[in-house]
């Protein structure tokens, strides 16, 4: 089979379009022909060789987290999954990714895909939308009627977080660049700031509840987004080399949010993709063998990349 891997950490020319063995499911996996991945920054981080601390790959890596695709095989004792079943994943960080034509997965980390959408487009979810998720209900708590600073919300963690914020009934006031401003509203926001013409810090004149920041923000930015922040409320950071700040004098929680793989939410996520509450965003459509240039062009890039590897469901 095909497969994009790299052989050794480094810049974007490290990745190799290349013929590698079709892999074979052990216990408790199945086998995914794959309809597409996603690239995400963390691909990027893990190539270039800064996460070989918190995330250890094997050497020659296929990159790609998040999986789009059909039941090829299934290996001994898995139950629950069939061949034919339709299905995402955001896959072990320190394993094998999907950048390939198959990918092997553990079968409790899947979910049915969602229905009425491609599903190569399914891949844009899973990552994403569970960090979103994890980052306002299991960390955040976030309720009905509570308001949320989305600091950073025109990624594509942000346009999924802004979308379930507000399907909860909080108020959302997000902070975008102008290429973003209108889908972050679209997305729901009720209060957009520009922060190229104004600073969040006073352009956010009520307390929230919740803050997550989602932007590679000055230390002393992020440590002063703790203002924001009513007495028990709580400041969600997902930029994991600066700690979260915290205010215990007032007891604000700072938690640095390591999203997980979690089967139930991705099928929660799905279902409501399925009914029209939850939108996917794809930017852009590329084929594998071109993966190596979405890497080159990441600074670039805005809105998610999907990576097509089959046009086949």
């Amino acid at each position: 089979m095909k497969a994009v891997r790299f052989h050794q950490y480094g810049d974007p020319d490290v990745l190799r379009y290349e013929d590698v063995e079709l892999p074979v499911p052990g216990a408790g996996e199945v086998r995914i022909r794959v309809a597409a991945t996603s690239f995400n920054g963390v691909d990027g981080n893990i190539r270039a060789g800064f996460m070989q601390g918190p995330i250890p790959v094997t050497l020659p890596h296929t990159p790609g987290l998040d999986v789009a695709g059909t039941v090829d095989a299934l290996g001994e004792g898995v139950a629950g999954v069939a061949v034919g079943d339709e299905v995402i994943g955001f896959l072990p960080m320190t394993g094998t990714g999907a950048s390939a034509e198959y990918v092997i997965a553990p079968a409790g980390i899947l979910a049915p895909a969602p229905k009425g959408l491609p599903l190569a487009d399914a891949a844009a979810l899973p990552l994403v939308g569970l960090t979103a998720w994890q980052a306002l209900f299991d960390h955040g708590g976030l309720k009905a009627g509570q308001r949320v600073l989305v600091n950073g919300a025109g990624g594509a963690v942000g346009g999924y977080a802004v979308q379930l914020a507000k399907l909860s009934g909080a108020h959302v006031v997000a902070t975008a660049s102008p290429r973003s401003l209108a889908r972050v509203r679209a997305a729901g926001a009720d209060e957009v700031v520009d922060h190229t013409a104004a600073d969040v810090l006073t352009a956010v004149t009520e307390p929230v509840d919740l803050v997550l920041n989602l932007a590679p923000v000055d230390p002393a930015v992020l440590a002063a987004l703790v203002g924001l922040v009513r007495p028990g409320g709580v400041l969600v950071n997902t930029t994991v080399w600066m700690p979260a700040p915290s205010d215990e004098g007032r007891g604000v929680r700072g938690v640095d949010l390591f999203v997980r793989s979690d089967a139930e939410q991705l099928a929660h996520l799905a279902t409501l993709v399925g009914s029209g509450e939850l939108r996917v965003e794809v930017a852009q459509r590329v084929p594998l063998a071109e993966l190596p240039a979405v890497h080159a062009n990441a600074a670039g890039l805005s809105g998610k990349v999907v990576v097509v590897v089959s046009t086949e469901s």
